[in-house]
């Protein structure tokens, strides 16, 4: 992107806000026939923000995003987008919105230019040949403007997904796991480029299932089942559970695990490769358990921070589903 284009992403102003607040809904909720699939969701979400929704499959990420920016009308509640009201002014976020999904839908027969051209005529954008310059330009893909579709690689597809999404110039971007089945260092790539359009002033809502990715965030959401459970930094969402882990190395983690989901102050053990994470909410109950379940053993202990995916393993055992049952049983 030129330094003008840049400049004027990053200054544009949001319409009718003076603060940097893009998205701010109250008590949205949501239901398919009997299954209540958003509960009462309020949050906030500032201009230039990467805003990262976490949860289990099924758990109402996709529908909280898109009733928070209008593409889905909510059973109840309220809220703005962009400064447009969500229930009024649909189609006028629907300008300003760009929208990935986690399915590719292009044409393996067309080129990338052809592609992004066939996309600009279906929305009847004005000049669309250079808007198709420019998405080409902004996201590195005009050296292979005239590569067949079909022939491109996940990670060059993902980057074809975002470069349509960015013709219309929206400031505000919705992508529903974008990088799901893409090589680690396309996902890295990916997003580097997030950030980058980030730091222009454009906000970004993303649902994924990847920790490190989630750990990219400015901020995220953990949703389970319809109901908000934790929301703000990695640090906010990681103290807010008030969780100690422990690391413990020795043989046979596999015995102790069982024996430890037994004792007092052991929430959880999770397997990390020669290593197991366990983890409570009483610190002390859960060193003495440790102490008394290691003795005699050849095992090491140590105390270490608490990691995201420790919260995320521990939200989701804890949550209950949209039937009533516990997320963390079949």
């Amino acid at each position: 992107m030129s330094d003008g284009a840049a400049r004027d992403a990053a200054e544009a102003p949001v319409r009718g806000e003076a603060r940097a607040e893009v998205i701010a809904v109250r008590d949205l909720n949501k239901s398919f026939g009997e299954k209540h699939v958003v509960v009462d969701l309020s949050l906030t979400v500032d201009r230039g923000e990467i805003y990262g929704f976490l949860g289990p499959n099924g758990s109402g990420k996709t529908t909280s995003i898109r009733m928070m920016c209008g593409l889905l009308t909510p059973d109840s509640g309220s809220g703005t987008c962009l400064g447009y009201d969500i229930r009024r002014d649909a189609a006028a976020i629907k300008r300003n919105v760009g929208y990935m999904t986690q399915r590719f839908s292009f044409w393996d027969d067309l080129t990338i230019r052809e592609n992004l051209d066939f996309t600009a005529r279906i929305y009847a954008m004005a000049d669309r040949r250079a808007a198709v310059d420019r998405a080409l330009e902004d996201l590195g893909l005009s050296a292979r403007a005239g590569q067949l579709t079909g022939t491109l690689s996940g990670g060059w597809k993902q980057r074809l997904a975002l470069a349509a999404c960015m013709l219309h110039r929206p400031r505000l971007l919705l992508l529903d796991e974008p990088t799901a089945g893409v090589d680690p260092n396309a996902r890295r790539e990916f997003w580097e480029e997030l950030h980058r359009l980030a730091a222009q002033g454009i906000s970004v809502l993303v649902s994924t299932h990847y920790m490190d990715e989630a750990e990219r965030c400015h901020k995220l959401a953990y949703i389970a089942y319809g109901r908000l459970l934790a929301q703000g930094t990695v640090a906010d969402v990681v103290a807010a559970q008030g969780l100690t882990t422990f690391a413990v190395r020795g043989p046979d983690l596999t015995a102790l695990s069982e024996r430890l989901q037994r004792m007092p102050g052991v929430q959880q053990t999770v397997a990390f490769g020669e290593t197991m994470h366990v983890t409570g909410a009483d610190a002390a109950e859960l060193a003495r358990s440790l102490g008394e379940a290691t003795a005699g053993g050849a095992y090491t202990l140590e105390r270490i921070p608490t990691g995201l995916e420790d919260v995320f393993i521990h939200l989701m055992q804890d949550a209950t589903d949209n039937w009533g049952g516990k997320a963390g049983h079949a």
